[in-house]
């Protein structure tokens, strides 16, 4: 359910290294948080050059039950984002640990990455 390749933060965002992108890392939201928000129909994702600080809110997912922030899991610059959900926002519903990524950040400190939750500890904080 939470690819051990990942590392994940408390508020339910995943980071895969490396991206697509030279140095950068793709991030995206786990599958219990899709299904915590139910079906998504607009993402409003960080744009490319754009500086983004760990830990803040750097984007919006809105789905029919609720708005929620999209929180940026390390600082860094942005890269890349997924223009497919401009169009198809419901790819993070069904394929969020792939067609459903959001972005790419290049990390400002990689030790940044490397703090952030192992799959383990991820599945310990939601399944509680």
């Amino acid at each position: 359910m939470y690819p051990e390749d990942l590392k994940y933060t408390a508020e339910h965002e995943w980071v895969r290294s490396p991206g697509e992108a030279d140095g950068s890392v793709r991030v995206g939201i786990t599958d219990f948080a899709q299904e915590q928000l139910g079906d998504i129909v607009y993402v409003q994702l960080p744009n490319v050059g754009d500086e983004v600080t760990g830990g803040e809110a750097c984007g919006e997912l809105e789905s029919t039950k609720s708005v929620s922030d999209l929180y940026a899991p390390v600082s860094g610059q942005v890269v890349a984002r997924n223009h497919a959900l401009d169009a198809a926002p419901e790819k993070v519903n069904s394929d969020p640990y792939g067609e459903g990524w959001m972005f790419e950040v290049v990390p400002a400190d990689q030790a940044a990455v490397d703090g952030l939750l192992s799959a383990e500890a991820y599945r310990a904080q939601v399944e509680g």
